[in-house]
């Protein structure tokens, strides 16, 4: 199964688009940009329009604020324990999208909403510290031909766990784990039965809830003009925060809480 969205590759960047990519990475804290700015990069005007308008939520600590809320509150099943000895990459892809898409889900979930015109009618997001950002190397996101056939076909079914019947974006976080395929199979041995039981898709589903509402009063700080593509970019970033995004919050903090990782 391959991205259904069309990305410029970091590698490949080049002017204007190279640094917003930068900035990107400098203000989320991140090492990779995430999918969703490389597909808006693809966009006549997208990524600059969208970045301007959410960059002040990460700056200004609000994203971050919302993440820490939302994490002392959030569901995750229960899962069998993760424990024990592994690549240190493993630890670093999840402490690096545990961070990221967290703070994204409320960022670009605001933006979707302003986009809408569903901005919450009161409220005010609560201005905090930053978030710091875990300081790691990730892996190379790795392809159909950089692992094992049945690593590949691993990464699908996962995929395939707490979303639709076919999903619509490829999590980069397994790709990530790909390298170690003997802890993704353990990853999928004990995310499988959450699948099964329904466990999984509940707290997806109640975490995706409070995260609407809280993205909805994080909305009313954006302020900029609507783009000309602004149906495009919002069926876009909405596809993200459902999907990859969504989802990968849940999954990634059972994982590592199953790890024993959260200190």
């Amino acid at each position: 199964m391959n991205d259904p969205f069309p990305a410029v590759a970091e590698a490949t960047a080049t002017g204007e688009v190279a640094d917003l990519f930068a900035d990107i990475r400098s203000t989320v804290g991140v090492r990779v940009v995430n999918l969703v700015w490389r597909h808006l990069a693809t966009m006549d005007g997208a990524l600059p329009w969208a970045w301007a308008a959410v960059k002040p939520l990460y700056l200004q600590g609000m994203a971050d604020t919302a993440a820490v809320r939302f994490r002392e509150g959030m569901s995750v099943p229960q899962l069998d324990s993760l424990a024990g000895n592994e690549p240190a990459s493993v630890d670093a892809v999840l402490a690096s999208y545990d961070h990221s898409n967290t703070i994204n889900l409320f960022a670009l979930g605001a933006l979707a909403v302003w986009l809408r015109g569903e901005t919450a009618a009161t409220g005010m997001p609560e201005q905090g510290p930053r978030l710091a950002a875990p300081d790691v190397t990730l892996p190379k996101l790795a392809s159909q031909d950089d692992v094992a056939p049945e690593t590949w076909a691993r990464v699908l079914r996962l995929n395939r766990f707490g979303d639709r019947p076919q999903p619509l974006i490829l999590a980069s976080m397994y790709r990530h784990l790909a390298h170690a395929p003997s802890f993704l199979e353990r990853v999928e041995g004990i995310l499988a039965p959450a699948q099964a039981d329904g466990s999984l898709d509940r707290s997806i589903a109640a975490n995706q809830a409070v995260a609407r509402q809280r993205a909805s009063i994080l909305a009313r700080v954006i302020t900029a003009e609507r783009p000309r593509l602004a149906t495009e970019i919002e069926k876009s970033v909405q596809a993200f925060v459902d999907h990859a995004i969504g989802k990968m919050v849940t999954i990634c903090r059972s994982i590592r809480v199953a790890r024993g990782s959260l200190t």
